[in-house]
């Protein structure tokens, strides 16, 4: 199935709030868990080629004296 990047943003934003239905389009579509969702958002991210965004990390140092 073609994915669109509107379909993937709308379901990444419904498991942001953690809610199983999804709209777009005019469509509502409901999933059975939040896993089924993930599972298919990370399939659309592959079809779409669109990496997974992940949060930035720092690292601090500190040195008494």
């Amino acid at each position: 199935m073609a994915y669109t990047k509107e379909q993937l943003e709308a379901l990444e934003d419904a498991i942001s709030q953690g809610v199983t239905s999804v709209s777009y389009n005019g469509k509502t579509i409901t999933y059975r868990s939040l896993s089924e969702m993930i599972k298919i958002r990370d399939n659309m991210r592959s079809e779409l080629g669109v990496s997974a965004k992940k949060p930035r990390s720092y690292r601090t140092s500190f040195k008494s004296g």
